[in-house]
């Protein structure tokens, strides 16, 4: 099957493609929050494998990525009647759980409201529809949880994200949801990831002692193994109508931040002995978090739909080394 040549208008208020007479067209493919880490990550993935990527940004709008306000339901349904994807991958969401408590009507307004016309405007122009969600769905007290086990989150993102999913599956039957738990990966900033923040922690070695949650249990995951499965979950789903429904992806090692930190500590022959581990819940968060919300994985291994995780600390040096005073960091420890 050769690519399609196919060209794009980004003049504001223009979405047009243009697909030369005769081209086998490559399949189209949108992903919402194109400028976040997860989607970031998913748009290069789908690029570098013969599909033709339209990626949407909002506040963080680039050059090729489409500005639109997913909240904007006009909006929305004029960029689906220009673009005409036949998979729609929906990675904008509210994803800080403390954010989503201090502003929840506009939380609610990405996570659920926007997921619903998307997932109704996929529906109609017959696109396969994925979601991407949370392991916060569930409340942690009895791991691992499976796809059909009945979700209880804690905090208001986990509700949001549970309302979005029962918005997804109903607006457009044959639609899929992903769960996933914590990501990390190329991050632009350290804070872009809860995981990469921890290196400022790191860092304070020298300076002052910090206390970390030692606690609360997590499978912290690389966003180029998610996005890999994003991309086979929407290539089966094109041959395959039975690929719907939840699915579940997760990295399989079990972490605390304390024990990420550690280890980040420890790639890097840095001190650790100024990170404190804190037993107990931490009180400062606005929202409850789950002690263990591991994720059973075994219907996307079944279907041969999941990918081997990157083990964690050669992924997390990856994504760290830009961030160290020696930026020929990589050269020194690897000959």
């Amino acid at each position: 099957m050769s690519r399609a040549e196919v060209k794009i208008d980004f003049r504001p208020g223009s979405v047009q493609l243009l697909q030369e007479q005769g081209a086998v067209p490559a399949p189209r493919v949108l992903v919402t929050g194109a400028t976040g880490l997860l989607g970031r990550a998913v748009y290069r993935e789908f690029q570098t494998h013969d599909c033709f990527v339209i990626g949407t940004a909002y506040r963080r709008a680039r050059p090729r990525l489409l500005r639109c306000d997913l909240t904007d339901e006009d909006a929305v349904r004029g960029l689906l009647d220009h673009c005409k994807p036949d998979a729609i991958v929906h990675c904008a969401a509210e994803r800080r759980p403390d954010v989503v408590e201090r502003h929840m009507e506009a939380a609610v307004n990405l996570n659920v409201h926007a997921t619903s016309v998307l997932a109704r405007e996929a529906a109609a122009l017959g696109a396969f529809f994925l979601y991407i969600s949370t392991d916060y769905v569930f409340d942690g007290r009895n791991p691992p949880y499976g796809e059909d086990d009945v979700p209880n989150p804690l905090n208001l993102y986990g509700r949001s994200k549970l309302e979005g999913e029962r918005e997804a599956l109903r607006r457009c039957p044959g639609a899929a949801v992903l769960r996933v738990p914590v990501l990390f990966g190329d991050v632009e900033t350290l804070t872009e990831s809860a995981v990469t923040s921890l290196w400022l922690k790191v860092q304070e070695g020298a300076t002052e002692s910090c206390t970390l949650d030692h606690s609360q249990q997590r499978f912290p995951t690389h966003v180029r193994d998610v996005a890999v499965v994003c991309r086979k979950v929407c290539e089966r789903a094109r041959q395959d109508a039975s690929v719907r429904g939840i699915f579940h992806f997760s990295a399989k090692e079990q972490m605390t931040k304390y024990e990420m930190a550690v280890a980040m500590a420890r790639a890097f022959n840095l001190p650790s002995s100024h990170l404190i581990p804190l037993t107990e819940q931490p009180a400062a968060a606005a929202a409850l978090r789950p002690v263990n919300s591991r994720l059973e994985c075994s219907r996307l291994e079944l279907m041969n739909l999941s990918v081997e995780p990157r083990p964690f600390t050669s992924a997390i040096t990856d994504c760290l080394w830009p961030f160290t005073p020696d930026k020929r960091w990589r050269q020194t420890v690897f000959h």
